[in-house]
Formats: structure tokens, sequence, C-alpha cells
């Protein structure tokens, strides 16, 4: 891949853009809560040709709602839960919302 490449997938929300260091700044996190979201399951960062840990923005999004029920009081094991069933609701409703419009679109309209 050229630098010309990779700076064209910088708007990719899946592209692992963001160190280990970089990533748990940015979310105001330590490297620690990252690796535990890794060892959840949660996320699960590409490596580097080093074998460093890569963060993309969405990862970085699901991260920081981990964090954010964290500090609420919630336990990591169950921030992850909830944040897994909350991807599964999302998906659930996006997938309604699609047949929906091809129900209708299939529908003939009422006759006059």
């Amino acid at each position: 891949m050229t630098a010309d490449d990779s700076f064209g997938r910088l708007d990719d929300d899946d592209y692992p853009a963001y160190t280990m260091g970089r990533a748990a700044d940015m979310i105001g996190t330590t490297q620690g809560f990252l690796r535990a979201l890794g060892e959840a399951r949660l996320i699960t960062p590409l490596r580097s040709e080093g074998g460093h840990r890569r963060y993309s923005r969405y990862q970085l999004r699901i991260a920081a709602r981990a964090r954010e029920l964290v500090d609420q009081g919630t336990p990591i094991e169950a921030a992850c839960r909830i944040i897994i069933l909350e991807d599964q609701l999302e998906e659930a409703q996006r997938i309604n919302a699609e047949y929906r419009r091809a129900a209708e679109s299939s529908t003939p309209p009422p006759s006059a």
C-alpha cells in the first residue's frame, strides 16, 4: 500500500489508523482498558506488521461507549454485553425497516 492509498483510507471508519496509545488518549482512558475490551472480545484490534494493536474510528466509538458505561458504574463484562445487545438491536431495526420499505413498494396503490 502506498502513502497515497493510506491517506485515501483515512475517511474509512474501519481503517486501523490509530495506535493503542493514541486511541487511549483520544477516548480518555488507559491502554489497559483497551486491552480489557480486547480480552472481553468487544473489539479486536488489527495488528501492524510489528504486532502492535491498531484501532479504527468505529472501534474507538465502541470503546468510548464502553468507557461511558464503566464510568457510570457498570462492570466491564456487563458493559460489553450491553453494547453487543445495542448493536444487535440496531441491526434488527435496520433489517425491519428494509423489509417495511420493500413491502410498501410492492403493494399496489389503493384504487379510487
